[in-house]
């Protein structure tokens, strides 16, 4: 059964903002999920639906990919990022939204490192045959001076007294419909579940300092604007020794000045003048890997296109490689010499007394014996 498009899903427009996204997933999450809806055999599809279209358009590398791609997308090995508690708040809180209670995210778990998305920019020929370069990404790293805790070196790190070290604070109502138990972030470590009395110098009680670093990249043959491709790893560093992010490297490749490209393919156009078509020639045709001889037929018309086997650019994914197509246009001359022009028109003369082959009837003729009928 193929899959419903996500933003259907969700019912959301694709021009929805994250925040729209959000609250749509938290009012499906609501209506479908089985805990609620036990009567309901299909709930539970529903749910892992409406889950899945949410970890995918949460997601900025997800949902830049899903959009260009659709559903095929997901298969190209680019998605990256995580759906964690850090992205819904937790599945506490949507037992919280559901119950008024459920489990509680500790804010010291491990998480991981939020993702880098980085545009380089590439030449025509750069993307066609892949380099290795360095490149510098800022980013934040782990201070040093404090390994990380925000803390000056030989202080205290304490449990927070107000939320106990859970990071949030349970305010207790009574309604008429029961009890309401809410969770906030508490307001005195805000959220952390610890208090750090004397704070690093370096990084301002953070545990992170911004830096640049340099990151060595191999970029396949192949590649095309618009693609990208992942790092595992290089992101930034997790959150209480969580793993870190992903780096995506996304390109943008310049045009090229004689050759234009449609997926494997090259496209180019060569001028060539009457004598050439009308006699046949043999030429040199330009390509990414050097000059190569095209022979050009007698009697070749403008547009005729001619391939080049091979001459294209290399599959991404090392499915083949792509072809040239040359298109030949007849150029006409703008400024004849004298004796340029006398064999034109002795040839307009010997034009003028041909007979026409009905066998090798083409357009010119057509038009020529249309006007001869006045």
């Amino acid at each position: 059964m193929a899959k419903r498009d996500y933003y259907e899903v969700l019912g959301v427009d694709r021009n929805a903002s994250p925040e729209e996204i959000k609250k749509a997933y938290r009012r499906l999450a609501r209506k479908y999920h089985p805990d609620v809806n036990k009567d309901d055999p299909n709930a539970a599809e529903k749910f892992k639906e409406v889950k899945e279209a949410y970890e995918t358009l949460s997601n900025p590398q997800k949902r830049a990919q899903y959009d260009r791609f659709g559903h095929a997308g997901e298969e190209q090995g680019f998605a990256g990022g995580d759906f964690s508690d850090a992205d819904f708040g937790g599945f506490g809180d949507l037992f919280d939204m559901f119950f008024g209670g459920g489990r509680r995210r500790d804010p010291n778990a491990p998480r991981k490192g939020a993702d880098i998305q980085y545009t380089m920019t590439l030449e025509f020929e750069e993307a066609a045959f892949g380099k290795e370069t360095d490149v510098q990404i800022p980013r934040e790293e782990t201070c040093s001076a404090c390994h990380g805790t925000g803390a000056r070196s030989g202080s205290a790190i304490e449990t927070c007294s107000y939320c106990g070290g859970t990071g949030q604070l349970s305010i207790e109502q009574n309604t008429p419909f029961g009890r309401i138990i809410n969770r906030r972030v508490c307001h005195h470590c805000q959220g952390k579940g610890r208090v750090i009395k004397e704070r690093c110098t370096t990084c301002g009680g953070t545990g992170r300092v911004n830096t640049r670093k340099t990151i060595h990249v191999k970029i396949p043959a192949g590649v095309d604007d618009g693609q990208q491709i992942r790092l595992s790893g290089q992101g930034e560093p997790g959150v209480n020794g969580g793993p870190p992010g992903d780096l995506y490297i996304v390109f943008h490749v310049k045009p090229h000045k004689f050759f234009v490209r449609r997926g494997d393919d090259i496209f180019c156009e060569i001028p060539l003048s009457f004598s050439q078509v009308a006699l046949g020639d043999e030429i040199e045709v330009p390509t990414l890997y050097g000059k190569v001889k095209l022979k050009i037929p007698a009697g070749t018309q403008t547009g005729t296109k001619f391939r080049l086997k091979g001459k294209g650019i290399k599959n991404v994914r090392g499915y083949g490689q792509g072809d040239q197509h040359v298109t030949v246009r007849v150029v006409t001359p703008k400024h004849l010499s004298e004796r340029e022009k006398a064999l034109f028109r002795e040839l307009a003369e010997l034009e003028g007394r041909k007979p026409i082959e009905e066998a090798n009837d083409t357009f010119f003729s057509k038009v020529k014996r249309a006007f001869k009928a006045d």
